[in-house]
């Protein structure tokens, strides 16, 4: 089969590889019909080091379940199934609680041996991790349903650990596919008053549509002074950081309201962090966030896709073969596509 593989910084293949096989009676073969790329996919796409073996990529799949372990009760072949990007059991104390990323028996599809831009996957813990849609869906909402893999509920996570609400304002930091997933999930939960910081106008635009009511484009101390502004000089009670870099953290701190909380999905490129009395403690602030716990959430999301609630997957604004994948990779680093959507 073809799959996705990084040998280092900006060195993205597609090739031959041996298809993957059930080895555990937990796990499942899935036929991959939709990938993506993802804008964490372009961290090792900047930094990975020389990987002579190779890296496997990709993390958000839907796909046909063509086999299934001894084990597997809750699906069969030929199901059509949403792949979150990290597998879980469903049973540990931690996927008990809803931490479905921490779970005992888990761990993350991006550089595992079987990874999901590729030709066929293998889900271990496919009764704890895999979902099922309903037969006969209208192939015209699988890009939403794609996004409930990973990038628009980690834009839900990022807003329900922030405690979004009626009544709050939210100001979302990063016009990428997570930050206008973040400002569309805010809407959905109700905030009163949406900021969206970020610069580039086809994605500000979209991120209107969802629900932003006002656009920053300053960054750094004017960006800060613009949402101060902008909220009375109060700040804001959440901020959803989708970037994860320290500029962005730092913007977050800076427009924090005493008493708010600031929620990060974007994975952080940062160890060490201000947390003392300038930036988060003399608030009274509150720091959350994390990995989505997206199987948490997927059975609650995927009717609001089916019934048209919701339409996240209008953040895929590029589709493309697998064989042109690393063209999806500079598309969307070079900031020419938002999010690209990958056909094996």
């Amino acid at each position: 089969m073809r799959a996705t593989v990084m040998y280092g910084a900006g060195d993205v293949r597609v090739q031959e590889v041996p298809d993957p096989t059930i080895t555990a009676p937990t796990d499942a073969l899935v036929r991959v019909t939709y990938a993506c790329v993802c804008g964490s996919d372009l961290h090792p796409y900047h930094d990975l080091p020389d990987t002579p073996e190779g890296r496997r990529m990709g993390h958000e799949a839907i796909g046909v379940v063509q086999e299934v372990g001894a084990d597997v009760t809750t699906l069969k072949a030929g199901d059509t199934v949403i792949v979150p990007f990290a597998w879980s059991d469903g049973t540990c104390a931690f996927c008990r609680d809803g931490i479905t990323t921490s779970c005992v028996h888990g761990g993350f599809f991006d550089g595992a041996p079987s990874a999901t831009q590729a030709e066929l996957l293998v889900v271990p813990q496919a009764d704890g991790t895999a979902v099922a849609i309903p037969d006969g869906t209208d192939e015209a909402l699988m890009p939403s349903l794609l996004t409930l893999s990973d990038v628009y509920l980690t834009g839900y996570h990022a807003a329900r650990q922030g405690r979004v609400g009626p009544g709050k304002t939210v100001t979302v930091i990063g016009d990428g596919a997570v930050g206008l997933s973040a400002v569309l999930a805010s809407r959905e939960l109700g905030a009163e008053t949406i900021i969206l910081m970020g610069r580039h106008e086809s994605r500000t635009e979209l991120g209107r549509e969802f629900g932003a009511t006002h656009v920053v484009a300053e960054r750094g101390e004017e960006g800060v002074a613009k949402v101060m502004e902008l909220t009375g000089g109060e700040g804001s009670h959440v901020v959803l950081e989708a970037v994860g870099h320290m500029p962005a953290y730092e913007q977050a701190y800076g427009i924090v309201r005493p008493g708010g909380v600031i929620s990060r999905v974007g994975v952080p490129q940062y160890e060490e962090a201000a947390v003392g009395f300038a930036s988060l403690f003399g608030k009274n602030a509150t720091l959350t966030g994390g990995p989505a716990t997206v199987r948490a959430y997927l059975e609650a999301a995927i009717p609001r896709v089916l019934d048209g609630s919701i339409d996240p997957g209008r953040v895929f604004d590029r589709e493309l073969p697998l064989d042109d994948v690393a063209e999806a990779y500079r598309l969307m680093d070079s900031r020419e596509a938002l999010k690209v959507l990958i056909r094996p």
